[in-house]
């Protein structure tokens, strides 16, 4: 007891430990601990699954190689970033004075270090922790760069101005560059551990009144800032190869300014940073920072004078002046490099004087290219596949569909096609339950395909495959579709053989009756059988249903990462696939067809363009098409053509384009991975194509770089631009929101061809304002075409006035003909809207014909999708329209044509339905003025009567309508604006028609 308060008897440890007080500490240590427990396992659950997913596919080697490789540079990294850093403490720690140069500013600062001596250990762990981990994170994420340059294969193309091959820009500098990058960090970071330290233990003080920083820390300074600096000189020597890719005000590449007086200014300026680096070092013996400062100052001036000034300078007093004849020679290799970069050398350019005046004669030799006019429009007819080929609610197309081409009855055609996919999503609420969505509603069911050419006497597609069980004229094959575009995010599948099915095959079995069930008995998926793989995939999914589900046995399968172009890039990530993979029947199979592409941003002297930009259309990120990565390329090849099965999951590379050195190089990186080019069966052969996206980055580039004189190139004189998609312009009309016209698969014959190919299309206007057409391109997309790749551009004349395809479209939907026609489509109580497709252009008859079909759908209501109404078809001046592109042609071109449009057995309906259209019109148009007339002067009966009258002769119109699908001969030219046998009255009461949504 003491001052009248018993003082407590000590406790026993144990008792101490046992106290509540106690608990908070005894659990800290715990939770720190299962934190870190469960961060482990979800970094092994990942690691660990990716493992199994990629041995699923057979492509173990590339996810050994890049984890092999991401750990090497992660170590090594890592552990010099960590090493070197705290090798710099401790030299600053152990050289520390015994009295600090002076008190520190800050009270109590002391005491920091004081504590930090008492806990080193720690202290320099957890430094040496936070720089392996931030060191070898940076390095692990640049295993692309690092293994591009150990397989690094040449070119064989010698680059002039620095007499090296194409490989050293591509492989060598972008490794070098990231090597300088790792080695300014971890001696900054060196430096900065340095300063710290030293200023902590009182050996640098810039308060100090005299000597500011003790002996040792000079020496130590002197040292790491003496590497920096001789790091800026390797920097200042790379910079003169980097000159190459450097994005200049004209072009990509060295300029006169740049090889004039950037690249000597570089090299003055790398030595006189060594000369600088050395004073530096020679400071740890004279310890005096006069002469360093002297030489940092001297660089820094330099750099100022050399590396902006001169450059400035030279640019204004000497190039700007003479420009076109100083920048001649570097426009000229950068011309030459960049068509040689994107595959555009051998780009054929025609002088092409189109005709603007039809001639049967001309028509009738070019006949035989009529059947390849696509008419459905693979981005507008989706919802029709939808709702006529569905089934079922929870089975699904996509927005957009593809374009391909398959041989029926010997005789080749162009193809629109779609893989009937599940989509749980679209399963009615009571419905959605784990077990549906993961067990039974586990895959698609077939394909729908539909002649591109031809429609059917209601306007809904003829089609060459449909229904369920599939039946049609695209053969026999596996039609359930495990992998695709739509499938869910995970599917658990198979069980022991004798079990019950439980996969929904189809809805009913083939006469009817219950529906059909499946156990999927395919290669594809991962086993989760044992309990481990269970918890692990629960845990990846965070999903406990897959390690409690009775579903779950031990043959069962789970299907993930699904979508083919997500497979495709995940098995070959240093390939870049196609934004639009499609679907195809091969061999017995559904397969999903994706090209891939090899790219670089260090080709010397080729322009630079953003991927995404130059890739963006009308069609880009809309449904499954897929938008690219926002990154710069100055090289793309078509290295690789990949297929996905649509049932097993199966992933086989094929090598497309064998010489490209990209291509080679990760062929040694990852060995078995690609197959020869060779292997590529027949059947799959027909169903290969030009890639997509690849021929919107060239056509991006042909836009200008179409010229090969470096005068005309300078002078911008011959610029060309894609036009904007006319049917999807901003209803604001700002053209700032437009968007490029999507290019289109179409068969067509060239002038200089003699047979109708697969092509891939698209058309340029002037640079500017104006928006006549001045140019036509097409690309051979039939891959077993010799031809195949070969651009044939048809430049037309400057003094010939061809609309562009923003004029056509304004004449189609002015055109008081085709109005009329119209009428009673968009009457605004006629619950109906016309919907235009896509507006292609062919070189036919000596000049360029315009096709464009029209839909008609329902603006709400289920069940509503378009149908093909009307085809409109403009030739030089003139406009026309028809129930068929057969009739639209015969009136331009006053002639009778057989385009193979109609199917086998349609009938042709009287040649007079035309005309009781037109006479049902022209009764409207009379009941609105009347009703208009009766209006004004008060009489309402008069003006309902007169309504109702205009109501019934619409409805003749659009029943007559209807009734012509095929063509009506009436050879008869409709020249725009006032076409023959269209009223001529503006008074009429219908609205132009509206653009398309789709």
């Amino acid at each position: 007891m003491s001052d009248g308060v018993y003082d407590m008897p000590d406790e026993p440890p144990a008792r101490r430990r046992g106290r509540p007080g106690g608990r908070p500490r005894a659990l800290l240590p715990t939770i720190a601990t299962l934190i870190v427990v469960l961060i482990l396992f979800s970094v092994f659950t990942d690691v660990w699954t990716q493992r199994l997913w990629y041995r699923s596919i057979d492509f173990g080697t590339v996810f050994s190689t890049v984890l092999g490789t991401r750990v090497l540079l992660f170590v090594v990294v890592g552990v010099l970033m960590a090493a070197a850093v705290v090798a710099n403490i401790v030299v600053a720690f152990r050289t520390r004075p015994r009295v600090a140069l002076a008190p520190s500013p800050t009270p109590g600062f002391e005491r920091y270090g004081d504590l930090l001596q008492q806990h080193a250990k720690v202290a320099v762990g957890v430094v040496a922790t936070l720089m392996l981990i931030f060191g070898g994170s940076a390095a692990s994420g640049e295993w692309k760069v690092f293994l591009a340059w150990k397989n690094r294969t040449p070119f064989g193309v010698t680059d002039k101005h620095f007499n090296k091959d194409i490989s050293f820009f591509v492989f060598d500098y972008p490794w070098l560059r990231v090597l300088l990058g790792f080695g300014y960090s971890i001696v900054l970071l060196s430096l900065v551990a340095a300063i710290i330290t030293h200023y902590l233990y009182g050996g640098f003080r810039p308060s100090a009144k005299g000597q500011k920083a003790s002996g040792a820390a000079q020496v130590q300074f002197s040292v790491l800032l003496g590497l920096l600096v001789l790091l800026k000189a390797f920097s200042y020597w790379l910079d003169r190869y980097g000159q190459t890719t450097s994005d200049g005000r004209l072009f990509t590449g060295i300029s006169y300014t740049g090889d004039n007086a950037i690249l000597p200014s570089k090299e003055i300026l790398a030595v006189i940073a060594v000369l600088c680096a050395g004073l530096f070092f020679a400071n740890v013996v004279r310890r005096t920072w006069l002469l360093p400062g002297v030489g940092t100052v001297v660089l820094i001036l330099s750099a100022i004078l050399l590396g902006a000034l001169w450059p400035a300078a030279l640019q204004q007093l000497r190039v700007r002046p003479s420009e076109p004849v100083k920048e001649a020679p570097y426009i000229t290799k950068n011309i030459e490099a960049t068509r040689q970069a994107y595959g555009l050398e051998n780009t054929q350019v025609t002088e092409y004087e189109a005709q603007t005046t039809a001639k049967p004669s001309e028509l009738t030799a070019d006949a035989e290219v009529l059947p390849g006019i696509r008419l459905i429009d693979p981005t507008v007819i989706g919802p029709t596949f939808e709702q006529l080929q569905q089934v079922r609610g929870f089975y699904s197309f996509p927005t957009d569909l593809d374009v391909d081409r398959y041989k029926i009855k010997d005789k080749s055609s162009d193809t629109v096609i779609a893989a009937r996919e599940v989509q749980i999503d679209k399963l009615p609420a009571g419905q959605r339950n784990w077990n549906n969505d993961h067990t039974v509603y586990t895959h698609g069911y077939g394909v729908v395909a539909a002649n591109g050419n031809q429609r059917a006497s209601d306007g809904t597609p003829v089609w060459t495959e449909k229904d369920l069980p599939p039946k049609g004229d695209l053969g026999d094959y596996e039609p359930r579709i495990y992998f695709g575009e739509q499938s869910p995010d995970y599917s658990i599948v198979g069980a022991p053989k004798g079990s019950s099915p439980v996969e929904l095959d189809t809805p009913e079995g083939t006469n009817g009756g219950d529906p059909t069930l499946n156990t999927y008995e395919g290669k594809g998926g991962v086993k989760i059988g044992s309990f481990f793989n269970r918890l692990l995939y629960a845990t990846k999914f965070r999903d406990a249903n897959i390690l409690l589900s009775s579903r779950v046995n031990s043959d069962s399968k789970i299907l993930y990462d699904r979508s083919p172009r997500d497979r495709v890039e995940k098995a070959a990530p240093w390939l870049t696939p196609d934004g639009d993979p499609y679907p195809a029947i091969v061999d017995g199979q559904v397969v999903w067809i994706v090209d891939c592409y090899t790219t670089s941003d260090n080709y010397p002297y080729s322009e630079k363009v953003a991927l995404d930009d130059s890739t963006r259309d009308t069609t880009t990120g809309r449904g499954t098409i897929a938008q690219q990565p926002s990154e710069k390329i100055n090289y793309i090849r078509n290295s690789v053509k990949a297929v996905v099965n649509a049932y097993d999951g199966s992933v086989d590379l094929y090598a497309w384009d064998e010489s490209d050195p990209v291509l080679k190089t990760w062929m040694k990186a990852f060995p078995g991975t690609v197959k020869p080019r060779a292997d590529i069966s027949p059947a799959l052969m027909s169903h290969l194509r030009y890639p997509e996206d690849m021929f919107k980055v060239q056509r991006d580039l042909l836009a200008k770089y179409h010229v090969t004189d470096a005068g005309t190139w300078y002078q911008n004189s011959d610029l060309w631009r894609v036009p904007a998609d006319p049917t999807a312009v901003s209803a604001s009309g700002d053209s700032s929101t437009q968007v490029s016209q999507p290019p289109f698969y179409l068969s067509l014959r060239m002038p200089d061809q003699t047979d109708p190919k697969f092509s891939l299309t698209s058309v340029y206007v002037p640079n500017g304002e104006r928006e006549n057409l001045t140019a036509f391109m097409a690309v051979d997309s039939e891959a077993t075409s010799p031809d195949y790749g070969k651009f044939r551009v048809l430049r037309l004349p400057g003094n010939l006035q061809i609309p562009g395809p923003g004029q056509v479209y304004n004449k189609f939907q002015t055109d008081e003909g085709i109005r009329q026609a119209l009428l009673p489509i968009n009457q605004p109580n006629s619950g109906a809207r016309a919907q235009f497709g896509n507006l292609l252009t062919l070189p036919l008859g000596g000049g360029l014909l315009y096709v464009q079909p029209v839909y008609s759908s329902r603006t709400s209501g289920p069940g509503n999708y378009p149908v093909l109404r009307y085809v409109l078809v403009s030739f030089g001046d003139n406009v026309a329209y028809g129930a068929t592109l057969q009739e639209a042609l015969g009136k331009v071109f006053n002639t009778n044509v057989d385009t193979g449009e109609n199917p086998p057995g349609t009938k042709t309906p009287p040649a007079q339905t035309n005309q009781t259209v037109k006479q049902a019109l022209a009764d409207a148009e009379a009941a609105y003025k009347r009703a208009q007339a009766a209006l004004m002067k008060g009489d309402l009966a008069g003006y309902q009567s007169n309504v109702n009258q205009m109501k019934a002769a619409l409805d003749r119109a659009s029943a007559g309508a209807s009734a012509t699908p095929t063509p009506t001969p009436t050879p008869t030219s409709t020249p725009s604006p006032t076409p023959s046998g269209s009223p001529s009255d503006s008074t009429t009461p219908s609205s132009p028609p509206s653009s398309p949504t789709g």
